[in-house]
């Protein structure tokens, strides 16, 4: 009979640890103790014996294991079973006492030593990989190194154009990233919860961008950008999501729900009637008290607005919850051959997302100086700027998750993302600004002009007739995208009136 020496009893160990995480064990300090096993027979034998005991069978069969890295044989054999099972992070585990038993001296190896040991290096492993999963993984993280450019640019009183597309190109994948993290949030609040927050965090680049420019007085460029976020989501966004999801799915008309679309057009055309009547009221000079009741009505109109907003998220979240997760579970069914596993843990992401919020605010406030200078370098208008290239970048994250679920034939999420975003910005955004305006003591409010209101109206009604039967191809797309040409042209052509620029009340 074989005298159970250290390989023996590492090969049991390995075993019974295989046994454990095939049933999912969740006994994380057995598997600790399991793991220093081998090494405790190890100095009990060297302590009685002079050393590990081997049969003969052993010394005869078993060839020698050569030292690989200055790592002993035994550990080499357990790293080598567990990178054979693909468990990450129990070769994670291994490899972290493989360099423990290399750096801290037998004699001074205690529990609690390695324990600390294992947390630090377990932490620095996770840093590592979320660092990478954030800053690595995107194609358009190469555009990070313009974030920086844009801070030397301004430093340097480089002409306000290159400030401008520098701040611009810099803030595109801090966007992008923000909407990763919000869908990495998904995987931990469910589908509801998280198609809000995706819209919440997608839509706080234009806020920040927003608050920004209402600290500097620039009025117009906070409506005409926040318009402009509306029109990209409602004709571009889903105009391409559409089209996209379309093409892959030729073959037939891709389906959504159509009672939570018809919520979200009804909330479009209250906020466009919230819009509409200070614009009337000010273009046909019919106000009670000439420049008072208009920013009178626009404050009073926003918090009627915030209150319905307020109820809506009542009504999605608690009172008809079944509407929205019966669209959800729908697109889980068509979608059940792809599941996806989340990259980050629900605080990484949390703490990622604040970290990314606050580049964000970083470059804003070189974008938003810029603007004006570079309206003048380029011989663009600001209104062109602000309605088309502004919700561009920060619609980035809006575009390609709706791009990605129409592919995947989700198109309730794809609403979720794109008409749900526009009606935050309309029912929640815009009121909010008016309020951070009224505290700032800056005179915002609704009227956004009559151009700018027919624009906004236009397309409800246009995107609210695509909705009607529940329906999507790629002809709609198309048509969607290129009503958007229309919009862009327009706004190319249109010289902003300058008669309610910024100013204290």
């Amino acid at each position: 009979m074989e005298a159970p020496g250290y390989l023996s009893v590492q090969r049991s160990t390995d075993c019974f640890m295989d046994r454990l995480d095939r049933q999912n064990s969740e006994t994380t300090l057995l598997r600790r103790l399991l793991r220093l096993l081998p090494r405790f027979w190890q100095i009990m034998t060297d302590t009685l014996g002079g050393g590990p005991v081997k049969s003969s069978i052993q010394m005869a069969s078993a060839p020698e294991l050569p030292h690989t890295n200055g790592h002993a044989p035994q550990f080499e054999m357990g790293r080598m079973a567990y990178d054979e099972s693909g468990c990450e992070e129990e070769r994670l585990m291994d490899n972290v006492a493989t360099k423990a038993h290399k750096s801290i001296p037998t004699t001074d190896r205690t529990l609690d030593d390695v324990h600390k040991y294992w947390n630090f290096k377990l932490l620095r492993c996770h840093l590592w990989r979320s660092i990478v999963v954030i800053f690595f993984q995107n194609k358009t993280n190469l555009l990070f190194p313009f974030g920086p450019a844009a801070a030397i640019a301004a430093s340097w009183n480089m002409k306000h154009g290159w400030v401008f597309l520098f701040s611009l190109l810099g803030i595109t994948p801090l966007a992008e990233r923000l909407g990763f993290l919000t869908e990495q949030l998904t995987f931990y609040t469910g589908s509801t919860v998280g198609g809000l927050l995706n819209a919440t965090f997608g839509n706080a680049t234009e806020m920040i961008i927003s608050i920004y420019a209402l600290k500097h007085g620039m009025i117009r460029v906070v409506q005409q950008s926040l318009l402009g976020s509306i029109l990209s989501n409602m004709l571009l966004v889903l105009g391409c999501a559409f089209f996209t999801g379309g093409i892959v799915h030729n073959r037939k008309d891709q389906t959504f729900c159509k009672g939570a679309a018809a919520v979200n057009s009804g909330l479009l055309l209250m906020a466009v009637m919230g819009l509409l009547f200070p614009a009337v009221l000010h273009s046909t000079h019919t106000e009670l008290h000439a420049g008072r009741s208009e920013l009178a009505l626009s404050r009073f109109t926003s918090c009627i607005m915030l209150i319905a907003y307020a109820v809506y998220l009542f009504f999605q979240l608690k009172s008809h919850r079944d509407l929205y997760e019966c669209c959800n579970e729908g697109d889980d069914e068509g979608g059940s051959e792809e599941k996806d596993s989340p990259h980050l843990k629900f605080w990484e992401a949390i703490i990622w997302l604040a970290i990314l919020t606050a580049f964000v605010s970083f470059l804003s406030d070189y974008l938003v100086n810029a603007i004006e200078g570079a309206s003048k370098n380029w011989n663009m208008p600001v209104s062109f700027m602000s309605v088309i290239l502004l919700p561009i970048v920060g619609n980035a994250a809006e575009h390609a998750s709706a791009i990605m679920f129409a592919m995947k034939d989700k198109l309730d999420i794809t609403l979720g993302v794109a008409i749900g975003s526009s009606t935050q910005i309309s029912m929640f955004v815009i009121p909010f600004c008016v309020v951070v305006g009224w505290i700032m003591g800056r005179p915002m409010d609704l009227n956004f002009h009559v151009f700018e209101t027919a624009s906004l109206f236009i397309t409800v009604i246009v995107v609210a007739f695509m909705l009607q039967d529940g329906t999507s191809n790629y002809f709609k797309g198309l048509m969607l995208i290129l009503c958007y040409l229309i919009v862009a042209a327009s706004f190319f052509v249109h010289i902003d009136s300058k008669d309610d620029d910024s100013g204290d009340v």
